[in-house]
């Protein structure tokens, strides 16, 4: 059994088991988090398509780790005045293990 699920504005294919880095969510570690907005639900040949979400499903999780991942490096060049300007950012995340997919 698999669902696809929307958090953080983006979506996940997920079974059982699954371990995902998600954008931060509000949440402590250990805690259990569920995702009420799933667009598909799928169990074998059955398959079960939301619009936009399938009623009564959730996709239950636990939090794993709260972090930030590695800091990328933006960089604005200006041509022929000799200016660089550089700048980093960090993301922080939310790791979670999918403990229960229920219809």
């Amino acid at each position: 059994m698999y669902a696809v699920i929307k958090t953080g504005g983006k979506q996940y294919r997920v079974k059982e088991g699954d371990v995902l880095k998600l954008e931060s969510l509000p949440a402590e570690i250990g805690s259990e988090v569920s995702f009420p907005e799933i667009l598909m639900l799928a169990d074998g040949d059955k398959i079960s398509c939301g619009s936009p979400f399938v009623a009564k499903a959730t996709v239950k999780a636990e939090v794993l780790e709260q972090g930030r991942h590695k800091k990328i490096k933006i960089i604005k060049f200006r041509r022929r005045k000799h200016h660089m300007k550089q700048m980093g950012h960090r993301q922080n995340y939310t790791k979670v293990k999918i403990t229960s997919i229920s219809q």
